[in-house]
């Protein structure tokens, strides 16, 4: 196992290389459901987070369950 540290917003995340992150999409107020799950790769999950294109009244998030605050990012539209 090995600890990579990343900036993302400003801020300094500190994971594995077996930490689980998620990119999920949702529509209005309904649940958000996981399209992508990478793991142990910040920079390729922000990646497929910045390529999903959200029209009117849709929602993407990328998450990490294993975070205190699990929530990265988040864009509304």
């Amino acid at each position: 196992m090995k600890l990579i540290t990343q900036e993302l917003n400003g801020k300094k995340i500190t994971y594995t290389s077996e930490t689980v992150f998620e990119v999920q999409v949702g529509k209005d107020s309904s649940a958000y459901t996981t399209q992508y799950s990478i793991t142990g790769n910040l920079g390729q999950a922000v990646m497929y987070f910045n390529g999903i294109n959200i029209g009117n009244g849709y929602k993407k998030r990328l998450r990490c369950q294993s975070f205190n605050k699990p929530v990265l990012a988040r864009q509304f539209s």
